[in-house]
């Protein structure tokens, strides 16, 4: 589905109100402009990964800039709600200067524009998309679990949706360089523009709660660490050279991991401490 037909140029402000498909189908949403530039097209995505019952909702947010879809910025999430049972917020911010991607008012993810990315930072006039689609040869735990079709038909529900931005004709693949100047200035001005402190240790807490995947960190694919990821040393810790999670893929593993090495340091020291006393 095609949710609207207006080109946009940066900067927009995309929000969605949304209950997605149940089961195991994927569900996308992302602006994109692959209709206009074919082989250098532009995208910004939040996609949900299918779902097995009982286990939490995966997904995943990703960036590409000028055809660059063999270098893919995916992060992957478990969500601490089920996005099939009522309505959630899911929001995009694009600008010149970064990208930031919401869940409700929790920012979850900012890419900040770097000159060494070039092209690959989104730049062109985009539309926006919402597409149900059968992903299950990599979506799905890398294709472990298919579609099961007895769930089908598979829907998924919008609502308040907001979209702040410049329109463009789409005729014109390139608009004229002042023409959204003013859009991008009251947008870029805005309180989701930029993000507080408040809201950083927000998007700090949920990055260690419910990530489970950065490119960021994946030295496999990347032995050179992409221009614009900003490393967290700690935040880098946690994760294994392939950009998944260390102690099997849980944030709850670790953490109980993380507390029993606290008690047993705790147990060492009062140790010590007794022997030295003696």
């Amino acid at each position: 589905m095609k949710v609207t037909t207006l080109s946009l140029a940066m900067a927009i402000l995309f929000v969605p109100r949304m209950v997605i498909a149940s089961a195991s189908s994927s569900t996308f949403i992302l602006t994109s402009n692959g209709d206009v530039f074919e082989k250098n097209h532009d995208e910004l995505d939040i996609e949900f990964l299918g779902n097995i019952e009982g286990k939490p909702w995966r997904f995943q947010t990703n960036v590409y800039g000028n055809g660059s879809t063999n270098r893919g910025r995916e992060e992957r999430y478990n969500l601490w709600f089920d996005p099939s049972k009522e309505f959630h917020r899911y929001s995009i911010l694009w600008t010149a200067k970064n990208i930031i991607f919401y869940v409700d008012e929790v920012p979850i993810r900012e890419v900040v524009r770097n000159d060494a990315m070039g092209g690959d930072y989104p730049s062109k006039p985009m539309s926006l998309y919402a597409t149900i689609w059968d992903a299950s040869s990599w979506a799905t735990n890398g294709g472990k679990y298919k579609v099961n079709y007895e769930y089908a038909p598979f829907t998924s529900e919008f609502k308040d949706l907001v979209l702040d931005g410049c329109a463009i004709d789409p005729i014109q693949k390139f608009p004229n360089s002042t023409a959204c100047s003013e859009t991008d200035t009251w947008l870029e001005s805005r309180d989701y523009a930029v993000i507080t402190p408040k809201s950083r240790s927000a998007m700090r807490r949920f990055r260690q709660r419910y990530m489970y995947y950065s490119y960021c960190y994946d030295n496999v694919r990347y032995p050179i660490t992409p221009p614009e990821c900003a490393v967290d040393s700690n935040e880098k810790q946690r994760f294994r050279n392939t950009g998944r999670l260390r102690f099997g893929g849980s944030h709850r593993k670790q953490a109980r991991m993380e507390r029993a090495r606290r008690k047993r340091r705790s147990r060492a020291a009062s140790v010590s401490d007794d022997q030295t006393d003696m």
